[in-house]
């Protein structure tokens, strides 16, 4: 699955080229990628057509386009929320899923194989004329949602305007590190309330949104904590060199592009990343600690089973909590 930091580079993507653009038509190839639309493919594309793309938002791993009519009056996304009294009911929900790519390529590009949706945007100059949503495994998919107003009054998520909505789906999960409307302060009070392990904790988006396993271990890795380290003992100081440790490791992947482990995720031009190559500890066990080796040390990395998944830790810098919670 990608994680934040590629599909943060997806949304940046998208910024760059649709934001301000009208949707002119749109052609669903395959009526599998839009089954989360309930209401039907004829909705699906009523919905869309005509409309205007004013921001591409994301939250956590979560990313949606808020919608406008071409006659609305919030139409033009530099206009700043307080200054339009109608703000976008409804906004494109883009879940990636496995292999889901958006690629823009102009319309003479041949179709993609395994092409699931067609939305031809107006002419912008330089601009490709076509989002495409592709996807392989069809474990991804595209609906159109609601937005609601969010529950700090800050905006919905990392975009290019603050609108103060959030796609439905999205508006249960806590903000990501990223977010400039991140509370330290709101992460930490959860994350002493829970009496769980650590990395559980950094996996439950409710306490903070965003981080999958491979990143969940890098960022345990750099902060020098064990995956099993019990929540409820956390130091203010330890949860704060954490998030630090989520923020580097989320930045340098999105300096990258991502990590792209599954050779079918690119971002939104096709460009695959190479994050992977610089991994500290995921999917290195049995190679030595970094780290340790760089000190004088001699310590290898294990790999322990975690949540039918897999966990990846230094014995010497990360060392077993004496009461952990596995």
């Amino acid at each position: 699955m990608p994680e934040l930091p590629e599909v943060e580079v997806v949304r940046r993507g998208l910024a760059r080229w649709v934001r301000g653009r009208t949707i002119t038509g749109v052609d669903v190839v395959d009526p599998r990628s839009i089954r989360r639309h309930t209401l039907g493919t004829e909705d699906f594309i009523g919905n869309l057509e005509q409309a205007t793309v004013l921001d591409v938002v994301r939250r956590g791993k979560f990313l949606w386009m808020p919608l406008a009519m071409s006659n609305s009056p919030e139409t033009d996304p530099g206009i700043a929320p307080a200054l339009t009294a109608d703000l976008p009911k409804v906004a494109l929900m883009a879940h990636l899923g496995m292999s889901g790519q958006l690629l823009m390529q102009d319309p003479e590009v041949p179709d993609e194989k395994h092409l699931k949706v067609r939305i031809r945007l107006s002419s912008a100059d330089g601009m490709p004329e076509q989002l495409r949503f592709v996807d392989q495994r069809i474990f991804g998919g595209l609906f159109v949602t609601s937005l609601v107003p969010t529950v700090d009054g800050g905006p919905g998520g990392l975009g290019e305007t603050p609108l103060p909505e959030i796609a439905e789906e999205a508006s249960h999960i806590a903000r990501d590190p990223l977010d400039p409307y991140f509370s330290f302060d709101a992460f930490y009070r959860k994350i002493r309330s829970r009496k769980t392990g650590l990395k559980r904790a950094l996996l439950d988006q409710a306490v903070i949104s965003g981080i999958g396993n491979i990143y969940a271990d890098e960022a345990l890795w750099r902060a020098r904590l064990h995956y099993a380290r019990a929540t409820d003992t956390l130091r203010r100081a330890d949860a704060e060199r954490l998030v630090e440790a989520v923020r580097e490791v989320m930045n340098a992947a999105l300096a990258a592009g991502g990590t792209s482990f599954d050779s079918l995720y690119v971002n939104v031009n096709g460009d695959s990343g190479y994050f992977a190559r610089s991994l500290n500890a995921y999917g290195r066990a049995g190679e030595m600690c970094g780290r340790c080796e760089a000190t004088g040390l001699h310590s290898i990395i294990k790999r322990e089973q975690f949540m039918n998944r897999s966990s990846y830790t230094c014995p010497v810098c990360q060392p077993r909590p004496r009461n952990g919670r596995w």
